[in-house]
């Protein structure tokens, strides 16, 4: 049985202008393209997961101007079930230069994050009959909601959430490259029973509750690299899906790295997304239809 997944976390309006190089100091450059999308960790994996399992919930936090509105509607394009707590205030906004060369994006946010609290009246309740959760942002209140699901992945950036909540993660995620998210989370009680920290295309390291370590290798990416923007989400969405699919942890770092990988190709947060509907062949899509 296909498992049930969602995400409580955040989403923002992300411009995107895809440049030659990124500009130095007081330098103009030209984009030979542009567009937006919705973005955010909460979006990003809310969509994976969609792919993976057919369908996936997302709670979250909008504003209330008219960006706010277009990324109800963009969310809803892309197949999610959202439920969304409104803030009284424009919501937030990004803009990211991706290098056309590299793939590498670089990110500039602008205005506080918005994020749903366990305050909120969304339908928590509906938590319980996930076998699986991502939290990517919210409060510690949100967070116990969040604990209802069988397995529940946490985006170390909620770190102050997971120090007040008192909750076991399943699994925390982190990036060991990027400088926000090294956190201690030896602090964290109860201790989660694996931390897993990506290392790009060096793959990663994971060291879980009973002292076990070990390794994953990056898989390569399907096509030419493109965008690295969501990829780690994308990861984080993929081994969310193989452990509420009961697989053990290396087979869940194992699709989460397919995920990853699988982002790489596609411009933006979601053309390259993994889809095994997608991925099947013609006559194998037929028959499951």
């Amino acid at each position: 049985m296909t498992p049930a997944v969602g995400v409580v976390g955040h989403v923002e309006h992300v411009e995107f202008a895809v440049v030659d190089r990124l500009p130095g100091t007081g330098e103009v450059v030209h984009a030979r393209e542009w567009f937006t999308a919705a973005g955010g960790g909460g979006a990003v994996a809310a969509v994976q997961l969609g792919k993976l399992a057919g369908a996936a919930l997302f709670l979250t936090a909008l504003g209330t101007d008219a960006v706010a509105a277009d990324l109800a509607a963009e969310l809803d394009r892309r197949g999610l079930t959202v439920h969304a707590a409104r803030r009284d205030r424009p919501h937030r906004r990004g803009f990211t230069h991706v290098d056309a060369r590299t793939g590498e994006r670089t990110i500039t946010i602008m205005g506080e994050r918005i994020v749903p609290t366990g305050a909120d009246p969304l339908p928590w309740d509906e938590l319980e009959r996930l076998d699986a959760v991502f939290f990517t942002a919210g409060d510690a209140a949100a967070l116990r909601h969040a604990r209802r699901a069988r397995i529940l992945v946490v985006a170390v950036r909620a770190f102050d959430a997971l120090l007040e909540a008192g909750v076991e993660a399943d699994a925390i995620v982190a990036s060991a490259g990027d400088a926000t998210e090294q956190h201690d989370v030896g602090r964290i009680r109860p201790r989660p029973r694996h931390v897993v920290r990506t290392e790009g295309a060096k793959g990663g390291e994971y060291m879980s509750a009973d002292g076990t370590t070990g390794r994953w290798a990056a898989t390569d990416p399907p096509g030419p690299v493109v965008d690295a923007y969501g990829c780690g989400d994308a990861f984080a969405a993929g081994m969310t899906y193989g452990l509420a699919a009961g697989q053990d942890l290396a087979d869940a770092l194992a699709l989460g790295a397919r995920c990853g990988a699988h982002a790489l190709t596609g411009r933006g947060p979601y053309d390259g997304q993994y889809d095994p509907a997608r991925a099947q062949p013609p006559s194998a899509r037929r028959s499951a239809s």
